[in-house]
């Protein structure tokens, strides 16, 4: 089947991006870029560098520009599907929900409303089982936003590694570990299916002790080490 994945340039979409692209022809991505971080729907720091991954990753790029209130946020998904339609003959679309029936719900409403399947590859993982996934598949993310305590701006920065993971698990009575919650945030550098990787420049962090976000002003591709 040919099929778009909605893209948001974190963790979840990618690892859904790895997995659909085992079953599916991926044609294209496609991206919601919110006017702010309070987007009902859509993950919003350093969301303008998906065309930074989308060239690492050889993809063309559907990227539609989305009001952040909900009712906004879903006709926008719609134009943005109905643009993969027309340009990528798109059949279906994947996305990295886990298990919040919130976004799924959403998603694949719009999905149907234009005839098209909606493939949900992580739906129902354990968050602790999907992070050791992430890890484990190659997929190199860095955490980019964290939103509520006990997660500090100490992790913005950081890789998304084993004790990482340890930490995010740990703290399941406080935070949803996989962050689906808006609790924190990633950006993917690097992947199997990258061709070239993310080198961040410049950037900066704004924010307090529990609630900041990094901000990637500069970042280039660079050729991958064999």
């Amino acid at each position: 089947m040919r099929v778009g994945v909605l893209y948001s340039g974190g963790k979840d979409s990618n690892l859904a991006l790895l997995r659909a692209a085992r079953e599916h022809s991926v044609v294209c991505l496609i991206t919601l870029k919110p006017r702010s971080v309070e987007s009902m729907l859509y993950h919003y720091p350093n969301v303008e560098l998906v065309e930074l991954q989308a060239e690492a990753l050889g993809l063309p790029l559907v990227l539609e520009e989305s009001p952040d209130d909900e009712e906004g946020g879903l006709a926008a998904l719609r134009g943005a599907l109905s643009r993969a339609v027309e340009l990528y003959g798109i059949e279906g679309v994947v996305t990295g929900a886990v298990r919040s029936r919130y976004q799924a719900s959403r998603f694949a409403a719009a999905a149907e409303s234009l005839g098209l399947s909606c493939i949900n590859p992580l739906w129902g993982w354990d968050e602790g089982e999907l992070l050791r996934e992430v890890v484990a598949s190659g997929i190199v993310a860095i955490f980019t936003r964290v939103a509520g305590y006990p997660l500090s701006r100490s992790l913005l920065g950081r890789k998304l590694d084993e004790e990482a993971v340890k930490l995010l698990v740990g703290l399941r009575s406080y935070v949803n570990p996989s962050g689906e919650g808006g609790e924190y945030e990633t950006f993917v550098l690097d992947s199997p299916m990258f061709k070239m990787r993310i080198v961040p420049l410049e950037w900066r962090v704004v924010g307090s002790d529990y609630d900041a976000t990094l901000l990637i002003r500069k970042a280039v591709l660079v050729e991958k080490q064999r």
